[in-house]
């Protein structure tokens, strides 16, 4: 049997070919991967926006309050997949109906492939600035797709080998951070970071700043089904994915908070959003921990994409591997397209504005409309609860709508005090509530079953008919 066939049948009895998955690993296991997800570059750079904008203090503030809010929405929609066992898009079923759920999907996967260019970039940046101090030979196209390609293979192995590799992944960047820290703040004091002169030219306010942090949940929220639904409770889900989400925003974003102070207090070219500026100061381990934080997120991002792919249609015959292999290609040369990194704040904005509305949607959907239930009809491809109008739910489609125009409007065209992304949500929120209360009084509760259970029952259905 080839090397191919192997590893194909191997996903097969993993799951990850299609149906909802009985979830087996421990709070601590959730909780380190994703403890390990967002020690992220992206995120760490993100860090490096804030000061001389706001005082370093606020800074701080705004990262734990606006961490501590997203999380609270990642938490919710991951509970949805640890409850039924299906990954985060096809959850979105439920809401958008059986069709209705390709237009979440395929944004998912456009913004999950832009997501793995800009990570495999800044890791190819970062390798190629340490590369070339040593030896003079320079190519971030080349370092950018090689991070990838390593990337793509740790992904194909599905979540049985992400779950293996990412803890020990997030042990190994917490003692080289833990280092880092400890090199700043005996370099220089905690006052000296405080003294830090603020800039009103840069149009920062701790609003902004903390829109811009619950932005990153939200784009962590597209994931947050597909592996908490490998936890074995809602305990396991909720805890592991809400503590182990939050240690790893705020360590990662205080870090690059922090490495950018200390190169303003030093007196070097601060140019945020760099990598080169910080890993500059702090040299290989630095530049170590933005290395292997891509290849921890990349892994569950490329992995993301390809179960979105995979559970898009309802038995539909898409396979894990094949699929995995052609997004792969697509993310490898993609992370040849080096000016997209100009554009990151621009894409922080388009993942909220896209997403924000489409998860204050399923929350309600879920726990409210639906009384935290989603019933067998979810997995039929046609027909059902789900199917609503032709397979559309029309409410949740304009809802969208709505909340995605309120965020790019007052991003963009009319500027909120209190951000975007709050009244955004909020909106969302309240009108699908009102909308659908009709549709709320109209069924009756049904019991919360986890939904491998119902496929396994009706796949011992289809087998009596047969017999």
């Amino acid at each position: 049997m080839s090397l191919y066939s192997r590893l194909d049948r191997r996903l097969e009895q993993q799951a990850d070919n299609a149906g909802p998955v009985r979830g087996t690993l421990s709070l601590l296991r959730i909780g380190m991967i994703w403890l390990a997800a967002n020690l992220v570059v992206t995120t760490l750079l993100t860090g490096t926006l804030f000061v001389p904008g706001v005082d370093f203090g606020t800074a701080f503030t705004m990262i734990v309050l606006g961490t501590l809010a997203g999380a609270v929405v990642l938490a919710a929609v991951g509970n949805i997949g640890t409850r039924t066992g299906l990954p985060t898009m096809a959850l979105t079923r439920g809401s958008f109906g059986t069709r209705g759920s390709y237009l979440a999907v395929v944004a998912n996967v456009v913004i999950l492939m832009g997501w793995s260019w800009v990570q495999a970039m800044l890791a190819g940046v970062t390798v190629d600035y340490l590369v070339h101090s040593l030896t003079g030979f320079s190519s971030p196209i080349l370092f950018s797709v090689l991070a990838q390609t390593l990337v793509v293979i740790l992904a194909i192995f599905g979540h049985e080998g992400i779950a293996r590799v990412e803890p020990w992944l997030a042990v190994l960047m917490l003692v080289i951070i833990a280092w880092i820290f400890i090199v700043a703040f005996t370099t220089f004091t905690p006052a000296e970071f405080q003294a830090i002169p603020v800039d009103p030219a840069i149009g920062y306010s701790p609003v902004i700043v903390l829109d811009i942090v619950i932005a990153t949940a939200i784009s962590w929220t597209v994931l947050s089904a597909d592996f908490n639904r490998l936890a074995k409770s809602s305990r396991a889900g909720i805890l592991g994915s809400g503590i182990g989400y939050t240690l790893s925003t705020v360590i990662s974003m205080t870090l690059g908070l922090t490495a950018f102070a200390y190169v303003i207090l030093a007196g070097g070219d601060a140019v945020p959003f760099d990598p080169a500026t910080i890993v500059a100061e702090f040299g290989a381990p630095l530049a170590i921990v933005i290395f292997l934080s891509v290849m921890a997120t990349n892994t569950m991002v490329v992995y993301g994409m390809v179960t979105s792919v995979v559970h898009a249609r309802v038995g539909g015959r898409l396979k894990f591997l094949p699929t995995a292999l052609v997004l792969g290609a697509i993310s490898i040369l993609g992370a040849t397209w080096l000016a997209l990194l100009t554009q990151f704040t621009n894409f922080l904005v388009l993942i909220s504005s896209l997403f924000v509305p489409v998860f204050a949607i399923m929350i309600v959907d879920y726990y409210l409309v639906k009384r935290s239930s989603y019933t067998a009809d979810i997995l039929r491809p046609r027909g059902g609860r789900y199917w609503y109008a032709a397979g559309v739910n029309w409410i949740a489609v304009a809802v969208w709508v709505i909340g995605a125009l309120t965020s790019y409007l007052l991003t963009y065209v009319w500027p909120s005090p209190i951000g975007a992304t709050i009244p955004a949500f909020v909106l969302s929120f309240v009108l699908y509530l009102l909308a659908m209360l009709r549709e709320r009084s109209r069924h009756p509760r049904e019991p919360s079953v986890h939904l491998s259970e119902a496929d396994a029952a009706a796949a011992a259905g289809e087998r009596a008919e047969v017999g």
